[in-house]
């Protein structure tokens, strides 16, 4: 289990990396320690050898025997000594601070002899490096360090009376000083035991470290994907992670809740269109099984109608029959209206003629319910590229229901168009917005006008707080109750990762206060001020591109007006302000025709006083 952990794979990869990275550092510090300690005892062997010629150099001119005996012996035991020998030519024992070996043949093959003899002779000239060597005599005894210092004939020992050499031989005899390397050993296991302490102590205490680290920083947040993945896998897209941290896993967290909420919308997406096309079937099934049995009814209670003259219970009856028969047939065919939505068939078109065929289709329901019609259509129209067909059934929706709104007293519907030239604010909604670090701004939990808002923290020492702002451009309804002016000492920021949005680059061009500025992906940066009273907006990519030509509609009438609380859900589908005799799809087919052809449809409404529609339609070149 432990070794599919992440966590535990990193640590462990650290955790070797080191342990040979000190390992291997320990070996280096104890050859390098080692060479050092012998460095020293050579140096102490070779300054002894010298100092023992130098003492025994008078005697041996004398050959005095005895008292080089005696000089030997005494320094031989000395503690830090193993033995001190002098041997002549032929490999003898002269004199040694061991009795026992005056006398006999030292071995020539053996470690303390090899270099001088390595060539089947003994050596006149040896260099330094080449005069000690590191032996070991048994298994289990300690080491020894051996040094061969060289006795060469001097002018003085060929010309002594005692005991006259040649003047023609070179090496007399060899010193041998052997030194226990015994507290050298002590040494150096102490410091290979320590450097093993030393790597043991730092592995653990790395270990933990690093495993807290990985813990904290690794490991538990991919934990905490890792379980909301299988949250989102099951089916609740509703989870979201908490986001604490300004690295790449809290952007991945973001990006994890940034996803989810794209699932959630895109599921529902998914949901209405599987709701529209079992209402398509519906519709279908509906028109096939009820259109022509509705049919059969409404022409036979129509006949019966006609003959039921004289007989005022059945008539009554009967045109009760025929209303709610032709009530059927009208919820029918917005149904099949509703479903059968599709690709506008665009046209260069006058919209004042498809007006005027609106007009006649429905001028006998208006003329029965005694409403009046007034149009006012500018002549000088420029075209706009449409299908006529459903535009025009865009102005009977809206004519019918003006019609619907006057009920059965007396009233005006009033139609104008016009061409108009419109900014992009107070017309274009911004339906998504970042940060500097790509956190998403739009808040889809807090509407301000019936659509998803801004939002912002703002921060003033220890207070802080939310604001909403409308999400049209150019609109001023933001709801800015509990914020502070936007002065010094206020920050605006994220209120995912507090990146700030104030603009650094400069301030407002209206009133010289601070500025916000946040990003709409692929269309450029928004910019705005807070302060009340002023409310500048700039949106440089928008204003610089935006089609400014527009054919404007409008369908007033003066009937008994919208609530304001069903005004921002007027165009979903299903949602009525007729009660029961409305199926809740004639606006929600209009505004979807509208939006197809990049349109935009806005409502204004008074209780008791009336209801105004207004349908603009860009001027295409």
């Amino acid at each position: 289990m432990f070794r599919k952990n992440i966590g535990f794979k990193l640590t462990f990869g650290v955790v070797l990396t080191v342990l040979v990275a000190i390992a291997l550092f320990a070996w280096f510090n104890i050859q390098s320690q080692s060479r050092s300690l012998l460095a020293e005892v050579e140096r102490h062997a070779s300054q002894l050898s010298e100092a023992v010629k130098a003492d025994t150099e008078s005697d041996m001119l004398r050959n005095d025997r005895e008292r080089i005996h005696e000089s030997i012996r005494r320094i031989g035991q000395q503690d830090s000594i193993d033995r001190i020998r002098i041997l002549n030519k032929a490999g003898e024992i002269i004199y040694s601070s061991e009795a026992a070996e005056i006398g006999t043949m030292v071995d020539k093959n053996a470690e303390a002899c090899y270099r001088c003899h390595s060539a089947g002779a003994p050596l006149e000239h040896l260099e330094s490096q080449e005069r000690t060597r590191v032996f070991q005599p048994l298994p289990d005894s300690p080491r020894l360090l051996g040094i061969i210092n060289p006795i060469y004939n001097a002018p003085s020992c060929s010309s002594a009376p005692c005991h006259a050499h040649a003047e023609d031989q070179t090496v007399l005899g060899v010193l041998d000083v052997t030194i226990p390397l015994t507290d050298v050993d002590r040494n150096i296991r102490r410091s290979q035991m320590a450097a093993v302490i030393l790597a043991v102590s730092v592995i653990v205490v790395l270990s933990l470290i690093v495993g807290l680290m990985v813990r904290w920083w690794i490991d538990r947040p991919v934990q905490e994907l890792v379980t909301a993945t299988r949250n989102v896998a099951g089916g609740n897209l509703g989870y979201r992670l908490t986001v604490k941290r300004d690295d790449e896993l809290g952007a991945l967290a973001n990006s994890f809740n940034n996803m989810t909420d794209k699932l959630a919308q895109a599921r529902l997406q998914l949901f209405q269109s599987d709701k529209l096309a079992s209402l398509g079937r519906l519709a279908a099934g509906v028109a096939h099984e009820i259109n022509n049995p509705l049919t059969a009814v409404l022409t036979y209670s129509s006949y019966m109608l006609k003959r039921s003259q004289g007989r005022p219970e059945a008539q009554k009856d009967l045109q009760v029959i025929v209303s709610e028969t032709i009530r059927c047939r009208e919820i029918v065919k917005n149904l099949l209206d509703f479903a059968r939505q599709t690709v506008p068939k665009k046209r260069k078109a006058d919209v004042n003629e498809i007006i005027g065929r609106a007009e006649k289709v429905i001028e006998n329901q208006l003329a029965l319910g005694r409403v009046k019609l007034v149009m006012e259509l500018d002549p000088t129209l420029p075209k706009v590229t449409v299908d006529a067909n459903q535009i025009q059934q865009v102005f009977i929706n809206l004519m019918v229901n003006a019609s619907d709104a006057i009920g059965e007293g007396e009233g005006t519907i009033k139609v104008t168009s016009s061409a108009v030239s419109l900014s992009p604010a107070g017309v274009l909604q911004i339906k998504t917005a970042v940060c500097r670090k790509r956190h998403e701004l739009v808040d889809r939990k807090f509407e301000v006008n019936g659509k998803p808002a801004i939002s912002m923290r703002f921060r003033k020492k220890e207070r802080t707080g939310l604001i909403h702002l409308d999400p049209m451009y150019g609109s001023n309804e933001h709801l800015l109750d509990a914020m502070p002016p936007l002065e010094k000492g206020v920050e605006l920021i994220c209120p995912e990762c507090s990146t700030s949005l104030i603009s650094e680059e400069q301030d407002c061009p209206r009133c010289g206060a601070p500025i916000y500025a946040f990003e709409v992906p692929l269309k450029g940066l928004v910019q705005g001020c807070l302060r009340e009273g002023c409310g500048w907006q700039h949106w440089e990519q928008v204003d610089s591109n935006w089609k400014h030509e527009f054919v404007e509609v409008r369908v007033a009438d003066d009937g008994c007006g919208i609530p304001k609380t069903q005004l921002p859900h007027l165009f979903e589908p299903f949602a009525t302000t007729k009660g029961p005799k409305g199926t809740g799809l004639g606006l929600a087919v209009t505004w979807g025709i509208v939006d197809n052809h990049n349109g935009t449809i806005s409502v204004e409404s008074e209780v008791g006083v009336g209801t105004t529609f207004t349908v603009r339609i860009p001027v295409e070149s």
